[in-house]
């Protein structure tokens, strides 16, 4: 479960229900609302209005930036050797923890937000990459916005 809620999004319990199910697990509505309860999922409303179920705080370590970046992910901007990230409503803690332990290099460190990471980078070089790294792992096509 955790699995298909950090790779898509997945707007309501019978969406999640059927994901199951498609890949052989038959679960009761009771079970699977108590498996939400107990996984500490949550449901945010996304910048397109829609709500759906993502991870919370506490599991966020368990999930790579590759993942949650294209279901997440607004834009990215690079501004000297700082890149502004934003993200749907919610999401910046999780991108950011994402972010830090991606290594990327003349990372100095990330501070967060609501919807917008601010990631500090040691030069406008490092910065122009990383704002590039991002949005690449977000599936964003070009350059940065």
């Amino acid at each position: 479960m955790l699995r298909i809620v950090g790779e898509r999004r997945v707007p309501h319990q019978e969406a999640l229900r059927g994901l199951l199910a498609a890949e052989g697990f038959s679960v009761a509505q009771a079970t699977l609302s108590r498996d939400i309860r107990d996984l500490r999922l949550v449901k945010v409303t996304g910048a397109d209005g829609k709500p759906h179920y993502t991870l919370s705080e506490e599991w966020e370590h368990m999930v790579a930036l590759d993942s949650i970046l294209p279901t997440l992910f607004v834009s990215a901007a690079a501004v000297g050797n700082l890149v502004v990230v934003r993200t749907l409503s919610g999401a910046a803690q999780t991108v950011a923890s994402g972010i830090d332990r991606e290594d990327f290099e003349g990372l100095v460190g990330t501070i967060a937000g609501d919807d917008t990471v601010l990631v500090i980078l040691r030069d406008a070089r490092a910065a122009e990459e990383v704002a590039a790294a991002i949005e690449e792992l977000a599936g964003e096509q070009g350059g940065v916005r």
